[in-house]
């Protein structure tokens, strides 16, 4: 989520868009100087810092935390002078559109919970419970009042309208990438397949599935390589050579490096929104397997990859093994696929176009 606002950011700024931006720290730098963007960029951001509550572990902590962090946004944004949209992000407007709900007066308001996980199928009975008794209730309040609902379309747009959001509310815009994370260079595949997984641990994110999945696949002693990269937990990882762990990468650089190296991204999620991960994996020519949760089918198909229908153990046992199989051609053109459906819908100068003129629209 905080990439996506920093690009979106990023964008208007380019497009001479003024854009207020509230946010927090989470870093060592001092956010309010905004050292991450340009100097021109940074005459259309006015940059508004609100703090974060401190957080006290019990049960519900991040709902009311958010709700106080709504309030205190609030607070700064009746202060400013009125904007022309106002484009919400998690849980941050909820004091707004309570405000709104009330009858105040407000500027076109769109809202934005990316993959809107809390309504997608859960890897395990304690985060069904999280979702359906904590998280869906404030979301659904929030969709209700806002005027518009942003999604990257695919199966969230599909659960929007199941949560009966009618399609004229719906503004259905992709995420992106910048163009420098194309590679111009030709992919070498080895006489193994080395496959990557790249993502902190989630229970969601289907690791669980996937190290059942590769324990049976070193006893039948196929020929592949799985390497993974994130901060993975050491009573998650497995101890064989055909394994390997490079932890958490925050250089760019070092990141498209290490997967110029790998030949298939795997991301075998229950739910998401339209991950970045897959997004970089096409980038650097990486076919993609992947599950059809969240937007992924906009991202992934039998050109590029393999969509599987739903998570499972025989599922994704099935589709790795079929890739260490491959023919070479085969998985040189689904690289190369990735590479030019990348290319051609997902970089953020195409899409930040698209995003201000569907926005104009609704003013």
């Amino acid at each position: 989520m905080q990439k996506h606002s920093y690009y979106l950011a990023k964008y208007f700024a380019k497009k001479k868009i003024h854009v207020d931006l509230y946010h927090y720290n989470e870093s060592n730098y001092d956010i309010s100087l905004l050292e991450y963007f340009t100097t021109e960029e940074k005459k259309y951001i006015n940059s508004i810092v609100v703090q974060f509550p401190k957080k006290i572990k019990f049960p519900g902590h991040y709902i009311i935390e958010s709700f106080n962090y709504s309030e205190a946004i609030y607070s700064e944004f009746i202060k400013q002078e009125p904007a022309d949209f106002v484009y919400i992000k998690g849980f941050s407007g909820w004091k707004l559109l309570d405000e709104k709900r009330k009858g105040i007066e407000f500027p076109p308001i769109g809202v934005n919970f990316h993959g809107y996980e809390m309504f997608q199928k859960q890897a395990d009975f304690l985060s069904e419970l999280k979702a359906r008794f904590i998280l869906q209730q404030p979301v659904k309040f929030q969709i209700k009042h806002a005027d518009f609902i942003f999604s990257y379309g695919g199966k969230i747009t599909e659960l929007l309208n199941n949560l009966g959001i009618v399609s004229k509310r719906i503004i259905e815009i992709p995420t992106a990438i910048e163009a420098d994370w194309l590679s111009d260079k030709e992919k070498v595949n080895g006489n193994k397949v080395k496959f990557v997984y790249v993502g902190r641990y989630e229970r969601r994110k289907g690791i669980e599935e996937l190290n059942v999945v590769l324990k049976k696949m070193i006893v039948e002693n196929l020929n592949f390589e799985f390497h993974f990269i994130g901060p993975i937990p050491a009573n998650k990882k497995l101890h064989d050579s055909k394994i390997i762990y490079h932890g958490k990468i925050t250089n760019t650089e070092e990141l498209k490096k290490l997967l110029d190296e790998m030949q298939v991204l795997v991301c075998p999620s229950y739910a998401e929104g339209m991950p970045n991960v897959i997004l970089e994996a096409m980038a650097r020519k990486l076919a993609i397997i992947t599950t059809n949760v969240g937007a992924n089918s906009l991202l992934v198909n039998d050109s590029n990859g393999k969509l599987i229908e739903e998570l499972s153990i025989h599922q994704l046992e099935k589709t790795i093994e079929d890739f260490t199989k491959m023919q070479s051609d085969f998985l040189i053109r689904m690289q190369k696929n990735s590479h030019k459906k990348l290319k051609e819908n997902f970089l953020w100068e195409e899409v930040i176009e698209k995003t201000v003129r569907l926005i104009e629209s609704k003013i």
